[in-house]
């Protein structure tokens, strides 16, 4: 990695070093470097605004997509909704510029790296993901997509905070009061939708009973 000319990341200090205490996440997933093209097969490549952060995916779909309308993502995005894309730690590549990351923990507002975290450019302060315990939350408009087919694997599965939101979304997709699958689908879902969390709903209530009758 080459020097950067400038202490990125606040708290950490990050010059550009990969040794050291502080500098071990860049040698865990998603920072590590995967050294061996065939056990990564690149599918695409994103950027931040200023090209210091630079990266690939090898994952073809990833493993869930929604929009978020919650109002911190309104806020750090700077938007009316954000769009994430769930992905496993290691189908991300860092081709440039683990030295120019910056990160910022909501909790304690803290730009300490400490999961979970938000991770962006230090120099653009484009947001690059967002870093859980076991996954990352990428965000698509990042990524250059070659085709309409490529754009389309990354369509998403529902809308999250709905009751949040700045405007309507009038896309047929279900839409649930905060987290999808953990509270309530709003009336305007998909009949379809609405009743499999019924049924699901309704599992759950009758193995609850059952294991309480034991």
């Amino acid at each position: 990695m080459s020097n950067s000319t400038y202490a990125a990341n606040g708290d950490n200090g990050d010059l550009g070093s990969t040794e050291g205490e502080l500098n071990a996440w860049k040698h865990r997933a998603p920072y590590k470097i995967h050294d061996n093209a065939e056990d990564f097969k690149v599918r695409y490549e994103g950027s931040c605004h200023c090209g210091k952060i630079k990266y690939q995916l090898s994952r073809e779909k990833p493993l869930d997509s929604k929009y978020c309308h919650c109002t911190t993502c309104q806020k750090i995005h700077g938007a009316p909704f954000q769009w994430a894309a769930i992905f496993h730690k290691d189908d991300i590549n860092f081709t440039h510029g683990h030295h120019d990351l910056g990160w910022y923990e909501s909790s304690e507002k803290t730009c300490v790296h400490k999961l979970p975290c938000k991770v962006s450019c230090a120099y653009c302060r484009t947001p690059i993901m967002d870093e859980g315990r076991n996954m990352i939350l990428l965000f698509p408009t990042l990524i250059d997509f070659k085709t309409p087919e490529e754009r389309k694997n990354f369509d998403i599965s529902c809308h999250m905070f709905y009751t949040r939101r700045i405007l309507d979304i009038n896309d047929g997709k279900p839409k649930w009061t905060g987290i999808n699958d953990s509270s309530d689908l709003m009336a305007d879902s998909p009949a379809d939708a609405v009743n499999e969390l019924k049924r699901k709903r309704q599992d759950e209530e009758q193995e609850k009973s059952k294991k309480d009758q034991e």
